[in-house]
């Protein structure tokens, strides 16, 4: 199976096997769900715990563990219909995911403040979980999230000024219909990427149009790669579906576009700042786990003074 950058980009690095070793089944909304946890027994009352959110499609943080100290404490999940959790087919927005996963953390008695740590379209995700419980929440490290800001407007001008044919936007919707639909995935990968092109059926990230500020008081942390290498399966892709795209100028508009939008949605918040890291790949917890392992701590320790 081929992995397109383009593709890593809109939903992250598919799991190639169960996504953990040694999880638990909790019962939540009358549905299993897989989970796993780490140094719980080590927190403290009122301190964060960590919340990882994968990207499209599941995948696993665990690369990041082995760097982080002993009395930092979290979890790792894995949503409805992906890996061993149960399949739910009244999820189908993606406000009803994250509604999920507070019920999940309300049922193993997992209390807040969370440090929520979301990859790709995780980083969505957990954005709108702060905007849903922002009380509930001390901080946000964004892995190369999801452009969820893109405005219809500014992908049509970035297709324009890149002399391209096809904008983001469409190339979203094309590549998760067509992951929905590939049997060279797993089920619930195809599950995942069903639910998520429903959510946006009626517009690209329709539901996060109206978020309210984020609270200034959450601390994020958004790290970003940019100016990637292209790909010759990219290129395939681009002949094969006659997308006629120019990549190397449509990755720096809509690279600009999305350094712009995380950089104007944190300008107001405490302990918040971006990482832009030159010709990384999407999964940076994979390339290089320990700076964000770094970049989490940072985080986590502004609030805990």
């Amino acid at each position: 199976m081929k992995i397109y950058t383009i593709l890593l980009l809109i939903i992250g690095y598919l799991p190639t096997s169960a996504q953990h070793s040694g999880s638990k089944l909790v019962s939540v909304e009358g549905k299993k769900m897989t989970y796993k946890t780490f140094n719980l027994e080590n927190r403290k009352d009122g301190e964060p715990i960590l919340v990882f959110e994968a990207g499209l499609g599941g995948g696993t943080f665990d690369p990041i563990l082995p760097y982080l100290p002993a009395n930092i404490g979290g979890i790792e999940y894995e949503r409805n219909g992906l890996g061993n959790s149960e399949a739910d087919s009244n999820i189908l927005s993606d406000s009803q995911v994250v509604e999920r996963l507070h019920s999940m953390l309300q049922s193993l008695n997992i209390k807040p403040p969370y440090l929520l740590v979301g990859h790709s379209i995780g980083g969505p995700y957990i954005r709108l979980f702060a905007a849903k419980f922002p009380n509930e929440v001390s901080g946000l490290v964004l892995s190369d999230p999801t452009d969820f800001m893109l405005t219809k407007e500014e992908d049509e001008r970035a297709k324009i000024k890149s002399e391209s044919k096809t904008g983001y936007q469409e190339i979203s919707t094309i590549i998760i219909k067509s992951l929905s639909q590939n049997k060279n995935v797993s089920q619930g990968t195809r599950n995942d990427a069903a639910r998520a092109l429903n959510s946006n059926s009626k517009g690209f990230f329709i539901e996060y149009t109206d978020l309210p500020a984020l609270d200034k008081k959450i601390a994020t942390t958004v790290i970003i790669s940019y100016n990637k290498y292209i790909e010759t399966p990219d290129e395939e892709m681009n002949r094969n579906l006659n997308l006629g795209i120019n990549f190397k100028a449509w990755w720096k508009e809509y690279d600009n576009l999305r350094i712009e939008h995380f950089s104007d949605l944190i300008k107001d918040n405490d302990n918040s700042k971006i990482i832009l890291l030159p010709k990384y790949s999407h999964g940076i917890h994979y390339q290089n786990p320990e700076l964000v392992a770094k970049l989490i701590v940072e985080n986590y320790k502004s609030y805990v003074k």
